[in-house]
């Protein structure tokens, strides 16, 4: 029989070598490997291997298409997050800061699936504590199957004789193999009891919801390989003590990625915000200098957001630059466009932009509502109310055309902003929305 090894993982993303290193090769972290002891493969993994006949490859339009069948979570939503709902035999991680509310809709979602045969395995709180939550929420826990095991092998072997049609593992962190020798939470662990989840989902057709804890640094805590194995990951963003949370997806293999739901926490659980527009606009002051208004894409939604802008004397040898919502550097490449192409000086100024909200935004359609911000705040001056500004800014100071202007210019309309500024090459799109 073969003996265990040992084996070093890089705590940041996973990579196996089997020697210490300094700097990982893969994601190149510094002191990020650690050592585990790993069981050796043995007759009974031989056997799990199949035959040959089952590892032939077969010609793709030979494979029988199957439509994806999908469970409405009863959140609109969760269900455009999601791409239209949960589907059948799916794979999802959902991820998020300590009491953002990931444990909350979990339980909500178990709620309105309780039609199906759903258990629910949680490794973190106790039975009572989960009762408790759900009467406090309003829920009916009737029909959800509770369970504390947390051994991977156990649970495999008992999915196979009962299986559920959703199981929900809260949380990852808490499993564990019981045939390896590092404890739960480990990335040993934590890859390989992903590994038992995903043949599971993917052998047995069962609909694996995992929620998974995240670093100081807002990243989903564990190897990186999780995030591949998985075919959608929805991460909470945004303050777990304000009121509104934002869900968005990185990853979706039955939907487009990047998009975002809108919650509001209540008394009730988690809520639905239909129209967030609405609410990132709910504290605008048009009579407030350094302020402008665009219409972003977020996956396939268009939503008006306020950029705030504030431009001070610096008081410091080197002017701070800090952004928020948005990448810094894109920041600063905008203000060396507007000191080298506007001629306005920002060299001894601190400058702060901020996207109201707790949105990240990375559509480069956001920037000429950034220097809009900025050069209102330069001049102590508010912008023209009731406007919005489109457009990404290149280099040479031009305003770049974006995709779907007509989708934004009518999430603006609808809004109540009628003064729409956009790129030259766009205005062929703009006489369709008008």
């Amino acid at each position: 029989m073969a003996k265990a090894k040992r084996v070093h993982f890089c705590t940041a993303c996973g990579y196996e070598s089997a020697k210490w290193l300094g700097k990982c090769p893969s994601c190149e972290a510094w002191n990020t490997f650690e050592e585990h002891v790993v069981a050796a493969k043995g007759e009974d993994h031989k056997a799990k291997t199949g035959s040959a006949e089952s590892k032939r490859p077969v010609r793709l339009s030979d494979v029988a298409p199957d439509e994806a069948r999908r469970w409405s979570t009863g959140s609109a939503e969760l269900d455009r997050v999601l791409g239209g709902g949960l589907v059948r035999g799916s794979f999802v991680l959902l991820g998020g800061d300590p009491g953002i509310g990931k444990s909350t809709l979990a339980l909500q979602v178990a709620s309105h699936l309780a039609e199906l045969s759903v258990w629910y395995i949680s490794g973190e709180e106790s039975g009572a504590q989960l009762r408790q939550r759900a009467d406090r929420l309003g829920m009916s826990a009737n029909r959800i199957l509770l369970s504390h095991e947390t051994d991977m092998l156990q649970l495999a072997e008992t999915v196979k004789t009962d299986p559920p049609e959703v199981l929900i593992v809260d949380s990852i962190q808490t499993v564990y193999r019981s045939d390896l020798d590092p404890l739960p939470g480990s990335v040993t662990q934590i890859r390989e009891s992903a590994a038992v989840l995903q043949r599971i989902a993917k052998q047995q057709g069962i609909t694996v919801i995992i929620i998974g804890h995240v670093t100081k640094d807002g990243d989903l805590a564990g190897p990186r390989v999780l995030e591949h194995m998985v075919d959608a990951v929805i991460q909470f963003e945004g303050d777990g003590h304000a009121m509104y949370r934002l869900l968005r997806t990185s990853k979706n293999r039955f939907g487009p990625s990047g998009e975002i739901g809108v919650f509001r926490m209540v008394e009730a659980g988690l809520e639905d915000v239909d129209q967030p527009s609405d609410i990132f606009l709910a504290d605008y002051n048009p009579d407030t200098s350094g302020t402008a208004l665009s219409v972003v894409l977020e996956g396939t939604r268009p939503l008006v957001i306020e950029v705030q802008a504030l431009v001070t004397a610096s008081t410091y040898a080197t002017p701070q630059r800090t952004a928020t919502g948005i990448d810094q550097r894109r920041v600063q490449m905008l203000l060396a466009v507007l000191e080298q192409r506007v001629k306005i000086a920002f060299g001894q100024k601190d400058v702060f932009v901020n996207v109201v909200g707790g949105l990240k935004i990375s559509d480069p359609s956001l920037d000429l509502a950034i220097c809009m911000a900025l050069v209102s705040a330069w001049m102590d001056q508010p912008l023209k109310k009731g406007s919005v500004y489109i457009g990404e800014v290149g280099l040479g100071g031009e305003v770049r055309a974006v995709p779907m202007l007509e989708r934004r210019v009518n999430e603006a309309k609808r809004a109540g902003f009628g003064h729409v500024v956009v790129p030259g090459k766009n205005l062929k799109d703009i006489v369709k929305a008008i």
